[in-house]
């Protein structure tokens, strides 16, 4: 499956738009990193336990979205998009989302 951020594949023509694909999922941290990642923001510097939330969430949400389109019997994901809120104290939300495309070779 290939994935990009922009609305083409080079050296591939798109044949058929699929339709859209997403993934999402809301991760949290368990209360005793949360408590340490607080502590940390009295002396400042990256939070690495939030660091690894986010990179796990988004390798989460992305695994979806590819498996929405697979089931569709895509071959790429074009226009991909990250978003991300903060759903309460401790937990974010990430949704990706994109176009599902089939592609041939120029």
């Amino acid at each position: 499956m290939k994935l990009v951020n922009i609305d083409y594949i080079p050296g591939y023509e798109i044949k058929e738009a699929l339709g859209v694909v997403k993934g999402q999922v809301v991760q949290s941290k368990n209360i005793g990193k949360d408590f340490m990642a607080g502590m940390k923001t009295i002396v400042g510097g990256e939070i690495s336990s939030y660091t690894e939330m986010i990179a796990t969430a988004r390798q989460i949400a992305t695994k979806r979205m590819v498996d929405d389109a697979e089931n569709l019997g895509a071959d790429a994901i074009i226009n991909i998009r990250y978003g991300s809120s903060s759903v309460m104290n401790g937990a974010a939300e990430i949704i990706v989302y994109g176009t599902a495309v089939k592609i041939k070779e120029k």
